[in-house]
Formats: C-alpha cells, sequence, structure tokens
C-alpha cells in the first residue's frame, strides 16, 4: 500500500513539472502551454481521484 502512496504523490510532480513547462514556453509556443497546462490540471486531477479512492479503500478495510 506505501507504493500507492508514493504514485499519488508523484502524480503532484508531475503537475508541477508540467506546469513549469507551460510558464516557460508560453511567449514560445502557446499550443504547447495549453497542453501543458492540460496535463498539469490531470495531474492535479488524477491525484485527488487516487487520494480519495485510497482512502474510501482504507476505511473498507478497517471495517
Amino acid at each position: 500500500m506505501k507504493l500507492l502512496q508514493i504514485f499519488q504523490y508523484a502524480y503532484i510532480i508531475f503537475a508541477v513539472l508540467f506546469l513549469w513547462d507551460a510558464i516557460s514556453n508560453w511567449s514560445v509556443d502557446r499550443n504547447r502551454a495549453y497542453m501543458s497546462l492540460f496535463f498539469a490540471a490531470l495531474g492535479v486531477f488524477m491525484f485527488f481521484f487516487r487520494r480519495r479512492f485510497s482512502k474510501k479503500f482504507q476505511e473498507r478495510d478497517k471495517k
């Protein structure tokens, strides 16, 4: 279960990296910046999605 929690935080790390990529490429190539922003938003969504379901499974295992 610890390995899944590590991957959960990896989504946040990738979201930060894609956000940095979007900011650095904003004036050079807008299409690439928009794609990076999409992946950053997807990373944040996946973090909260995995976090919610991991808590749900932990509560189920406690019962």
